[in-house]
């Protein structure tokens, strides 16, 4: 059974923070592909930061400069800093990772940027 658990969503003025953290297991952590997602009210949802098993991070050019992905190989835990923070950047953001054939979700922690 994969479990994947998003935390650290809320609302936050724009310019601010908000790290998020998943916590991940039935997975051979230690060798995944850890991803971020999110999707936005009337979007589809998209990729925004990937980091491999490795640690080697890439992103979405329009969080490229703002969000940093990082891993905790010992707790099976991947984190989503974001600073400067936009309103562009609300949604409801999914931790993600791939093990075959499948995609394994959580289930969203929502991220509201908003005066």
């Amino acid at each position: 059974q994969v479990y994947l658990t998003e935390s650290g969503g809320g609302l936050v003025q724009p310019g601010g923070s908000l790290r998020l953290s998943c916590q991940a297991s039935g997975i051979n952590f230690k060798i995944h592909t850890m991803d971020w997602n999110r999707q936005a009210p009337g979007k589809q949802r998209e990729l925004v930061a990937r980091i491999s098993s490795t640690g080697a991070a890439t992103y979405e050019d329009s969080v490229k400069d703002r969000f940093t992905i990082s891993r905790d190989w010992p707790r099976n835990r991947v984190y989503l800093q974001m600073d400067n923070l936009k309103p562009e950047d609300t949604a409801v953001y999914y931790c993600s990772t791939n093990r075959g054939g499948s995609t394994y979700w959580g289930r969203g922690t929502q991220v509201t940027v908003s005066s």
